[in-house]
């Protein structure tokens, strides 16, 4: 017995009895109580489980182990022992925050747990020997035979025994837009996906319709929404950004490691003093780091979020702002997501005519149809006028009362006197009312059931012949097109019968029309589609719905164009991930998918090199979520449980949103880019002047207070203002940043060489010839000209194929102001006289200051001839 309970069978392809008999139970008495203490006590509560929690200590001091971080722990040590507190205090303060922000995130990835743990049910009543009981969820155990209703959470997942018209809302789970109807049968595919398995009933759904009796065949961490918990467990990677900056560090970090040597050697060998040029050197080392870059990564994502929050998308993770401006592929759930996740009519057919709406109710045999749709119905309107009940009747009663018909007015005309429920065998449900010297008789069902018990039809003339053959036809063409095909009827009778005798009654039928619903695309989905395209990116349909109307979706959306391919998830499952990775990327459209196989796609996208953004709202999407480079989640109408595996939340479940958050991610990683190619083209330049000058014949041009002190002040306010740079003109027409792109592609790390000599030769030019004139403010003015053409730079790459004219100076006012405040402080650090001694300069005269200014525009000019060439194509295409 334990060792069955351990393996189960699939349990879908057993009947109840044999199901009953696997596990050890009596399908009408079900467990004794002494029975399922055992249980319990054996296997354990029907509780989702969740991993130990690690220390908090622990992962925050995890936070601080990046090699990036630990140079700049270096770097703030060094600085304290040149005496520079104000370089440790800035840098402490930026590892802190970044350490703060990166345990946040870690910690909030155990809220998705939780966040599945609600959706348990807390009570459930079982029949245990042979009585009703309402025990504690919790202590359910497999072999229970539990009871649900309407508006019930399943507690567990179930082998269903008994029904009666049972329907389970489980979109959040498998997708399905709409409630599934339950069956008793066994299945005998043993392969079939979740949604298909019609005989089972999962923990966590929720019954819309009718009532059940099932056997609790799992619980706790071995039910589907458990394997789900299960898949959440495993931990994010990082992403782009954070990949591309930990090799910037690595590789940065070394280099200047290496330059700072040969330049102490250099100077050490030509004579200079062996503490000046280890200080210099040292100098030079904390000047060439650029410690601002992890605060301006944080402020700028952070900026990046407030503006996104402005736009209805919620960032949960700071990096998902850039990360979304690096994707290749959007997979997106379609139910809720792409579409309005709520049942709509398409069109309707009648007199063999089709329309897009119901209209022309006052003639026949539209208002016959419009009759059909208000009277065999079970929906109705509450005090709130909003729609209740079946998805499906609320479609049809909702397309009637756009088309004039009052709902009210309409059933007290013909009030209804009977019914024959609907009934899965006989696909078809009937009304009976009160109507003018009889009885009206009204059929709802399945177009193919329902022709071959009509004999005509109606017709704007009256009764007419029925072309079967034709309406099946149409039907059938609805149907490819994706939409839910039903079939009205009506019959006249005399009197209502005294026995309700379905085969009876429901023949001899006069045929009124068809009506095609379907779960519509979002309005605005297909110009987002659209955009995503335009940019580069493939957008992807993932859905548990039917390969037809996923289809046909998908090409209302122009994810798919006319035949177009769509891989079901009875396929996927028998390829193995390296067959599947040869045929992902051709791939737009899945169908009939379930959690794992989500998984399975991610996965093989990004093992082919591509970045993957995966939308979705389900409890099913969770773990793709997670795993995808950036789960984007809905925040109106999606789960707990997808928001918190998520790191990007859109408040207004719009689809469009994400092109929004797109560009904006895009303008972000743009502006970290100019920030590194300023601070590193100034570090180069710093690095060429000292490295240079002893190979010229030159001194030192430059004491380790000056370099720092250029550090400070360019590095600063002027590199935090290019975070709020606004978006490249074409940022949306590039095709997205190739995953294993480096941050230093187009031309970035020439850019950083040449521009770095130019400024370092520009540097040395003004020492040489102002030695050689005889100023004894030489070194004054190497400062200056340094600084100053580090300002020059910042303003002309503001972007990187525009002109600075045609920008304009004031189009980012904060960088004008930061330009500004640098140039005063660097004129108040050569005139301000109690500044002097401690900064080692001296009062330029107007001569020496206005050659400053004129040497240092030469890198300005040069950056802006380079962005000329850029834009004829000469250069970095």
């Amino acid at each position: 017995m334990a060792t069955e309970l351990r393996a189960p069978p699939r349990w879908h392809t057993l009947d109840g009895a044999a199901a009953a008999a696997r596990l050890d139970t009596d399908l009408k008495a079900g467990l004794t109580a002494g029975a399922a203490a055992g249980r319990l006590a054996h296997g354990g509560p029907n509780v989702l489980q969740e991993a130990g929690l690690r220390n908090p200590l622990l992962m925050l001091a995890s936070q601080f182990t990046d090699f990036m971080i630990l140079v700049l722990i270096g770097a703030a040590v060094i600085a304290g022992i040149i005496g520079e507190p104000q370089d440790t205090i800035a840098i402490v303060v930026i590892v802190f925050l970044n350490g703060v922000i990166g345990f946040v995130q870690e910690y909030r990835a155990e809220r998705a747990m939780a966040a599945l743990k609600k959706m348990a049910s807390p009570q459930a009543r079982v029949i245990r020997d042979g009585q009703p009981a309402l025990v504690d969820a919790r202590e359910l155990v497999p072999g229970d035979l539990v009871e649900v209703e309407a508006g019930n959470i399943l507690p567990a997942d179930l082998r269903l025994t008994e029904l009666a018209a049972f329907k389970v809302d489980e979109s959040a789970l498998t997708g399905e837009s709409q409630p599934v109807e339950k069956r008793l049968a066994s299945l005998h595919d043993a392969d079939l996906p979740l949604g298909d398995r019609l005989n089972l009933g999962y923990k966590g759904t929720v019954a819309t319709y009718g009532r059940a009796r099932g056997l609790v065949v799992a619980t706790g961490m071995q039910t589907e929404l458990g394997k789900i918990a299960t898949l959440l467990a495993g931990e994010a990677g990082k992403t782009p950004l954070q990949k591309r900056l930990a090799r910037f560090g690595q590789h940065l970090a070394l280099a200047v490691l290496a330059i700072c040597a040969i330049v102490f050697v250099a100077g050490w060998l030509r004579g200079e003093p062996a503490l000046a040029m280890l200080l210099t050197a040292v100098s030079l080392a904390v000047a060439a780091i650029p410690e601002a870059l992890p605060a301006v990564v944080t402020i700028s994502l952070a900026l990046g979020a407030a503006r996104m929050v402005k736009q209805q998308a919620l960032i949960r993770r700071l990096p998902a702002v850039e990360t979304l401006g690096s994707v290749t592929y959007i997979c997106s759930d379609k139910t809720g997501t792409l579409t309005q996740n709520r049942m709509q009519v398409d069109c309707v057919e009648a007199g063999g005519e089709t329309r897009a709406t119901l209209s022309d109710i006052d003639s026949a045999p539209w208002c016959d149809l419009g009759l059909a749709m208000v009277l065999c119905n079970d929906a109705a309107t509450d005090a709130d006028g909003r729609l209740t009940g079946d998805p499906t009747e609320t479609a049809l009663l909702a397309a009637a009362g756009a088309a004039g018909l009052d709902e009210a007015g309409v059933r007290t005309a013909w009030p209804r006197l009977a019914e024959l429920p609907f009934d899965s065998g006989r696909a078809r449900m009937s009304t009976l009312h009160r109507d003018a010297g009889g009885v009206l008789m009204l059929v709802k069902g399945a177009p193919e059931g329902m022709l071959a018990r009509c004999v005509d039809r109606l017709t704007a003339g009256g009764v007419g012949p029925l072309d079967p053959a034709a309406v099946h036809a149409e039907a059938e063409r609805l149907a490819a097109q994706g939409l839910r095909v039903l079939a009205f009827a009506l019959k006249r009778l005399p009197a209502a019968p005294d026995i309700m005798d379905a085969e009876s009654l429901e023949s001899d039928l006069t045929f009124i029309g068809l009506a095609g619903l379907i779960d519509p695309p979002r309005p605005e989905a297909a110009a987002a589609v659209a955009a995503c395209k335009a940019a580069g990116i493939v957008p992807v349909m993932i859905t548990g719905d039917h390969p037809a109307t996923a289809r046909a979706v998908a090409h209302r959306l122009g994810i798919i164009e006319d035949g177009g391919r769509v891989l079901a998830g009875g396929r996927l499952a028998r390829l193995s991930l390296e067959e599947f990775e040869r045929e992902v990327e051709s791939v737009r459209v899945y169908a009939r998918i379930n959690p794992e196989q989500k998984i399975k796609i991610v996965r093989a996208l990004q093992d082919r090199g591509e970045f993957v953004a995966m939308t979705g709202d389900g409890v099913n999407d969770a773990p793709a979520l997670k795993m995808a480079d950036i789960g984007v989640a809905m925040g109106k109408g999606g789960t707990d449980v997808a928001r918190e595996a998520a790191a990007m939340t859109l408040l207004d479940d719009n689809f469009a949103t994400i092109v929004t958050a797109v560009r904006e991610g895009r303008r972000i990683f743009d502006n970290v880019r100019k920030f590194v190619k300023y601070t590193m083209t100034s570090n180069s330049g710093e690095i060429w002047t000292i490295f240079l000058a002893p190979f010229m014949g030159l001194p030192i041009p430059l004491l380790p207070i000056h370099i720092l002190w250029i550090n400070l002040v360019t590095d600063g306010l002027p590199g935090l203002a290019l975070a709020r740079e606004r978006a490249e003109r074409d940022v949306m027409q590039r095709p997205p940043r190739p995953p294993a792109e480096s941050i230093f592609a187009h031309g970035m790390w020439q850019h950083i060489l040449w521009v770095g000599l130019l400024m370092g030769g520009v540097s040395l030019l003004t020492q040489a010839w102002a030695i050689h004139a005889g100023s004894a403010h030489w070194q004054s003015m190497v400062f200056t000209v340094l600084t100053l053409s580090q300002l020059g730079h910042v303003l002309a790459i503001r972007s990187e194929r525009e002109s600075l004219f045609s920008l304009g100076m004031l189009s980012n006012p904060l960088l004008l102001a930061a330009l500004l405040l640098t140039f005063v402080l660097q004129m108040a650090v050569l005139y301000v006289p109690w500044l002097n001694p401690i900064f080692r300069t001296a009062p330029l005269s107007l001569g020496e200051l206005a050659a400053c200014l004129a040497l240092s525009s030469v890198v300005f000019a040069g950056v802006e001839v380079e962005k000329a060439l850029v834009r004829r194509g000469w250069l970095y295409r």
